[in-house]
């Protein structure tokens, strides 16, 4: 068995582990129908974000079924390489499980808060405002090493960096809706990474 025959064996079973999980708990956070003002966002961000995103995603699901598809942007990289961006995926995929479970019916792929938001500082929550994008970036990584694709490389990191830009329309747009308990919030955790004093109390929380 070749090498990207393997590798495209390990991603598939990624995929199978975490897309229903994803998909599960996006189908429950749209189960009121409530539509989402997109456009709050920004046109910038609206209009390179998700093509950028679906660009990456295809050429995941390229690679998936069918390796020699992508192999015009595929890199050399030695196998131990390889295996140490499969092994990045298993932290990625808990990570991104954890954050949607914590979420619950808060999960938007926006900007714009649902009405019935809560504020959520459980969980990966506990210790930083956004583990989802913790969680993609460092899936994003993680599929390139194990592909060993640029393309995927560039076009994750490319919607991995459009996504740090929105945290601030995000953030405007918590606090607006928060307040206090957002800035509270603020400013005992990391936006990424964890702040070094320790977390207070009530960060178990939830702030309706």
């Amino acid at each position: 068995m070749n090498d990207d025959r393997t590798f495209q064996i390990v991603l598939i079973v990624g995929a199978m582990i975490v897309f229903p999980v994803m998909a599960y708990h996006r189908l429950r956070s749209q189960a009121t129908r409530e539509k989402l003002d997109r456009w709050q966002e920004g046109r910038f961000i609206l209009f390179t974000l998700r093509p950028v995103g679906v660009a990456a995603m295809l050429a995941l699901l390229a690679f998936t079924i069918n390796p020699s598809s992508m192999a015009w942007s595929s890199v050399r990289l030695s196998a131990w390489l390889r295996w140490i961006g499969a092994g990045l995926g298993v932290p990625a995929a808990g990570l991104l499980i954890w954050t949607v479970r914590n979420l619950g019916p808060n999960l938007t792929d926006t900007v714009v808060t649902r009405r019935e938001h809560t504020l959520v500082t459980s969980g990966p929550y506990r210790w930083v405002r956004h583990p989802f994008y913790d969680a993609v970036g460092l899936a994003i990584l993680a599929n390139s090493l194990t592909a060993a694709n640029w393309f995927l490389f560039l076009t994750g990191g490319l919607a991995f960096t459009l996504m740090i830009v929105r945290t601030r329309t995000e953030e405007k747009h918590l606090l607006a809706r928060f307040g206090e308990s957002y800035r509270a919030y603020m400013e005992r955790t990391g936006r990424f990474v964890p702040r070094i004093r320790t977390t207070t109390r009530d960060s178990h929380s939830r702030v309706k």
